[in-house]
Parts: C-alpha cells; sequence; structure tokens
C-alpha cells in the first residue's frame, strides 16, 4: 500500500509539472491548423494584365456632313457611282491638270477641262510664255481631297472638291533663274474645284468646270 500511495503521490506531481509547462500559451506557439472544412481560404483572383488600348485612327469620310442629301440624289441618278473611287479620281485628275497648265500644255488640257476653263487657263499660259517665264512647279502631295457639295440637274451632275495640297511653286525667266517662288519649301494651297458630267451616259469621264482657292 505504500508503493501504491507512492506511485499516486508521483504522477500527480508529474500531471502538474505537465500542466505547468503545457497547460499555459507563451504567445509565441504556432497556430494549430485547422481541419480542412473550416479552411474556407479566400478566392483567388485573376491577376489583371495591364493592356495598353489599341489606339485606332480616327476614320476621316472623303465627303462633308452637309453632302449627303446631294449624294443620295447622285447615286439616284447613277447608281454605279462611288466615292472613295470618285476622290482617287479627282485626285489624279487634280494632279493631269495642274501639270499639264505647269507645262503650258494646252492640247492636254483641252480633254480635262470645260471651254471656258481652258480659255482660262489657256490666257495665263500664253501671258506667262510672253513674259518669258517658265514655270517650275511640283505637286509635292495632297494632303486631303473631300467632296464639299453635289447635286443634280438638268441631266448633269456637279461634284466639287476641296483639295489641301503642298506644291513646290518656282517661276524661272528665260535663262532659268529663280523669278519667284522657292525650290526648298512647299506652299500649302486649297482649292475648290467642280467637276461635271452628264448623267446616263456612256462617257464615265468627269471635267473640270471650275476653279476657285478656298
Amino acid at each position: 500500500m505504500f508503493y501504491v500511495v507512492l506511485l499516486a503521490m508521483v504522477a500527480g506531481f508529474l500531471a502538474l509539472r505537465l500542466y505547468s509547462v503545457l497547460g499555459k500559451r507563451s504567445g509565441h506557439e504556432q497556430p494549430l491548423p485547422k481541419p480542412a472544412e473550416e479552411r474556407v481560404g479566400a478566392t483567388a483572383l485573376p491577376r489583371t494584365v495591364d493592356v495598353t488600348p489599341e489606339v485606332r485612327e480616327p476614320v476621316m469620310r472623303p465627303f462633308d456632313s452637309g453632302t449627303e442629301p446631294g449624294l443620295r440624289a447622285l447615286v439616284a441618278a447613277e447608281p454605279q457611282f462611288d466615292v472613295n473611287r470618285f476622290i482617287e479620281g479627282a485626285k489624279s485628275a487634280y494632279r493631269m491638270i495642274l501639270e499639264a497648265y505647269w507645262r503650258g500644255d494646252v492640247e492636254a488640257l483641252r480633254g480635262l477641262v470645260a471651254p471656258d476653263v481652258l480659255a482660262a487657263f489657256q490666257e495665263a499660259i500664253e501671258a506667262r510664255q510672253a513674259a518669258g517665264h517658265v514655270l517650275d512647279n511640283r505637286l509635292i502631295s495632297v494632303e486631303r481631297a473631300s467632296i464639299a457639295s453635289a447635286s443634280v440637274g438638268g441631266g448633269e451632275a456637279r461634284v466639287t472638291v476641296r483639295f489641301d495640297a503642298d506644291i513646290a511653286a518656282v517661276t524661272r525667266d528665260g535663262e532659268g533663274q529663280v523669278v519667284a517662288g522657292s525650290t526648298s519649301d512647299a506652299v500649302e494651297t486649297h482649292d475648290v474645284w467642280t467637276f461635271v458630267r452628264q448623267v446616263k451616259t456612256a462617257d464615265p469621264n468627269w471635267i473640270l468646270a471650275d476653279t476657285d482657292e478656298a
């Protein structure tokens, strides 16, 4: 019995020592892991990637907003009329007419312009030749060509186009010396030309009927 009581006392002493060590938290213990059903982790959010938005050039329409009724009337009279194709043709005509005028080529102008425009061009060419001057001009670029107005009446279609262009304009005398202009600087020009064509005819060509400055 003495040994039993002694062993019981020793066991109680050891229990008190274990409680003093393990039964108190020092503040430095690692937290116990929670059961799987209690571990509700935060839902992983997809990472956002900084994407620079694509910069798109604004689409520039080849006609002014006020021309739409006239263009509709033109398309009604000539269903094959195409604005973009017309603009490209107008730019080509702009270059051809200017270059023919600068060269003094009246015959080349004859099939491209109306009779009264041809007469005005021819008069200016003859005055230039009488002064002994030669134009050494170059069309550097057509920055923009847009339809400013359009109409149909009396069987005739009329389309007015504004041209914004850079032109190197030089006038030389009979000896080749520069009289006016610059050989290195281009001049911004703004022309308003009106082209006409008879509707419902087999001839698809437009001719220049009027010229003005913007």
